[in-house]
């Protein structure tokens, strides 16, 4: 008979505690006279050795005269904190000593050890196992052992042990080693002479592997990364983690390249409660095929002080020109890098109406080697300081002020590309300052169904600028301090309508929303002014109910006397209000020419009616979408702009897009009788494919194909396949060309093997694929993490 009433009696005579069944809590309190509560949910409890009790429960139940318990048939030993279990076990109560014999088991945080008999000392957490079996329980990892020794709660040492962090059945994957010594406390795993078995193919040794235990940072190995690329062929790194503390870490990564040497990679974070940043660089000692030493370092911090304060860094730069056409490993948008903005900024933020920051912006320009053409740097800002004041319903008003003192600085060449030695040390652009303030004040006037918002604003400029003879002598005899004020008013009104409506058979709401907006900005002459950092804006439906054609720091202000007339249509889902589909369309109206333009010679706007802006959206069905915008040329019954797409995605890990983008040359779009060369010409037509597709239930294809029609070439190509193994593993290779330059292509092979529980092995092609291939989704199902309740018994 199960012995459970004895088992309470005798724990409780000597000191300990016991408890049987929620049944019996009331019969319990009754006897003990204990205050007992039923918790709300699974929780961890923290206490003392000392007041931890152990609970015994068995079929049967003897106690000798020197104080050790008998427990036979489904025997048990519980506390709080661990679980011991067998057939028999004789468990000392002075010492917590248990001999347990057949069917041994050992729980504790969810870790289970299996072994036909051990020693194990409950109280000191120490003891000897025969032919162990183990489960870890944060990380699903489980093993077999030739014999184990627990030394304590944080460390116990498996001799010649088989380890999968794989939980099925038949893991796909294992590691062997002699000995393994897990650490619990620092979450680390540490295997002398481990070999890494895939498929029982030995792929890796290491006389020192070490892994985590739990699903936590830990220092060690990182797994290896190798490919190939044109640029640097073939490629291999080690990357080494060290968890310094909870709240920084460094990472080292040396990277050997076939073709230009050893380059060594590092980054150090750090998180504070007021702080967090960021160090990393790499550098490469003589690069074998440029003959030079090539480095990047990048500082990121961000720090709040006292009073609403804060201050931010992020600096950027690199050795060259060529840095990251020649090192990029990660896909287009690295290769065509052509600005690195550092900056330095001090804001206050501490009013809820003012506002400002004072802060420094520089750039490095990097040159495209394979053209003439040398790409203007940016102006650098050295300093800016930057005011703004906003009160909101204030009586009914809107009251902002943005406020902007900058001193602009025009960067020499310092690059390395002899081709442009000719711009070395030479000013090519005025410096100056500039103070500008631009005060507004609205009122809206908002109801059901419509609004109304005038506006009046002022904007006042004062340059002082260092002009300087160069040998057009284009600026000789300028003013070197100019000032401007420009009103600025406007009223925009809109109204929506709905009406109940069917779209493909099923019941919708229709919108019809039209919106009127009117700007005046009488003329001022500003082509004695320079341009820092100011440049027309595409025309699109935001811009075109703006107060000003260009953007940026408003060196030039358009005049304007327009009106922007605009109207959308939409379908929403009756029950869900999701909107199935969206129409709009916009045109600007000029009652006057525009005089205003951003240079001298550039060709003034004398139409009075602008393109027409036209968008289109649908979902139309869950799985189909398409979208459409483009700008049309009324006069001339031409194209300026295009973007046409559509996306089906009819089950998970299947989806298809297509792109279409065209745009007309910027200048031609400002003036239709500008002449563009063919070798000049700005202009882009492209057309993208991008997909991922399931060809059975284990192989999956994914890709994306960029390809330009004005240029009768691909700009990206991207092809992948995928293999989802039956349990724990998977694997894929990449392949992907991509143009770093009107000529030139770079063309990189990415292979990964990733074992579930362990890593990846091999680069890792991920993010480049999920920022490339619209809608991707990872063909693994993420094994859910366990807890400390997962394998409670």
């Amino acid at each position: 008979m199960r012995s459970v009433w004895g088992s309470i009696l005798i724990a409780y005579g000597c000191g300990q505690a016991a408890v049987a069944a929620p049944a019996q809590v009331e019969a319990i309190k009754a006897q003990i006279g204990t205050d007992l509560q039923v918790s709300s949910k699974l929780r961890t409890h923290v206490l003392e050795e000392d007041q931890m009790s152990a609970f015994l429960i068995a079929d049967d139940i003897q106690s000798d005269e020197d104080g050790t318990v008998v427990l036979t048939g489904n025997a048990e030993v519980r506390r709080i904190d661990s679980v011991v279990k067998g057939d028999r076990i004789d468990y000392h109560r002075s010492t917590g000593q248990l001999k347990v014999r057949g069917n041994g088991l050992i729980m504790r945080e969810a870790s289970i050890v299996k072994a036909p008999g051990f020693d194990y000392n409950i109280d000191a957490e120490t003891g000897e196992i025969t032919e162990p079996d183990f489960w870890l329980g944060a990380t699903g990892g489980a093993g077999q052992a030739e014999s184990a020794d627990i030394f304590s709660t944080n460390h116990m040492r498996l001799n010649r042990v088989t380890y999968s962090g794989c939980p099925c059945p038949d893991p796909a994957w294992y590691i062997k080693s002699r000995q393994v010594d897990l650490r619990f406390e620092e979450n680390e795993g540490v295997a002398r002479h481990g070999t890494l078995y895939f498929k029982n193919v030995p792929i890796l040794y290491s006389p020192y592997l070490t892994f985590p235990i739990r699903k936590e940072r830990k220092s060690g190995f990182l797994m290896p990364t190798y490919g190939t690329s044109t640029a640097g062929g073939m490629e291999f790194s080690v990357p080494y983690y060290f968890n310094l503390a909870p709240n920084y870490d460094l990472t080292l990564t040396p990277r050997i390249m076939a073709k230009r040497g050893l380059q060594l990679g590092s980054e150090f974070r750090y998180l504070g409660h007021t702080y967090s940043g960021t160090l990393e660089g790499t550098y490469l000692n003589s690069d074998r095929e440029s003959d030079r030493d090539r480095w990047y370092y990048g500082v990121k911090h961000s720090q709040a002080l006292v009073g609403g304060l804060r201050a931010n860094i992020d600096v950027r730069k690199v050795s060259d020109d060529d840095y990251f056409r020649d090192f990029s490993a990660f896909g287009l948008n690295e290769a065509s890098t052509s600005w690195l903005a550092s900056s330095a900024s001090l804001s206050w933020a501490g009013s809820p109406y003012v506002s400002g920051s004072l802060s420094v912006h520089k750039y490095q320009t990097l040159q495209d080697r394979n053209t003439d053409n040398y790409l203007q740097p940016q102006y650098d800002k050295l300093p800016e300081l930057h005011i703004r004041a906003a009160r909101y319903d204030w009586g009914g008003f809107d009251v902002v002020s943005e406020n902007y003192a900058t001193r602009f600085s025009m960067p020499f060449y310092s690059g390395t590309l002899s081709a442009f030695d000719e711009y070395r040390d030479i000013r090519i652009a005025p410096d100056g300052d500039r103070f500008s303030s631009y005060t507004s004040v609205a009122y809206p006037i908002v109801r059901a169904g419509w609004y109304l918002t005038p506006k009046a604003g002022l904007h006042l400029s004062q340059y002082n600028i260092d002009w300087y003879a160069d040998e057009l002598t284009r600026y000789r005899g300028r003013d070197k301090t100019h000032s401007r004020s420009v009103p600025i008013l406007s009223i925009d009104s809109g109204m929506t309508f709905e009406r109940d409506a069917t779209l493909f058979g099923n019941a919708a709401i229709q919108t019809l929303e039209p919106r009127l907006y009117y700007l005046y900005v009488p003329y001022r002459d500003q082509s004695q002014l320079p341009i820092f950092d100011t440049a027309y804006s595409d025309f699109s439906f935001s811009q075109a109910f703006s107060e000003n054609i260009f953007s940026g720091g408003w060196d030039r202000i358009a005049d304007a006397n327009q009106l922007t007339i605009g109207l959308t249509s939409r379908w929403l889902d009756a029950d869900t209000g999701f909107e199935r589909l969206s129409l709009s369309v916009a045109q600007r109206r000029s009652f006057k020419d525009q005089r205003v333009t951003l240079e001298p010679g550039d060709t003034p706007r004398i139409r009075s009616k602008s393109d027409y802006l036209v968008g289109a959206q649908a979902a139309l069905t869950d799985k189909l979408s398409v979208r459409f915008d483009g700008q049309f040329n009324p006069d001339f019954n031409e194209r300026n702009r295009l973007s046409t797409g559509v996306r089906w995605e009819p089950k998970r890990l299947a989806s298809v897009s297509a792109w279409y983008r065209y745009q007309r040359d910027p200048r031609q779009i400002r003036d239709q009788d500008y002449k563009v060369l063919p070798e000049d010409d700005q202009g882009r037509e492209q057309v993208t494919l991008a997909g991922q597709w399931p060809l059975n239930n284990q192989w999956y294809a994914l890709g994306r194909y960029d390809y330009s029609l004005k240029e009768s070439r691909s700009t990206q190509s991207i092809l992948g396949l995928e293999y989802k193994g039956n349990c724990c593993w998977s694997a894929r290779v990449v392949l992907q060309r991509y143009a770093v330059a009107r000529q030139e292509a770079n063309t990189a092979v990415f292979f990964q093997l990733e074992l579930s529980g362990l890593g990846g092995i091999g680069s890792d092609p991920m993010s480049l694929v999920r920022e490339r291939v619209v809608g991707y989704q990872d063909i693994n199902t993420p094994i859910p993490e366990k807890t400390v309740f997962e394998r409670y018994q």
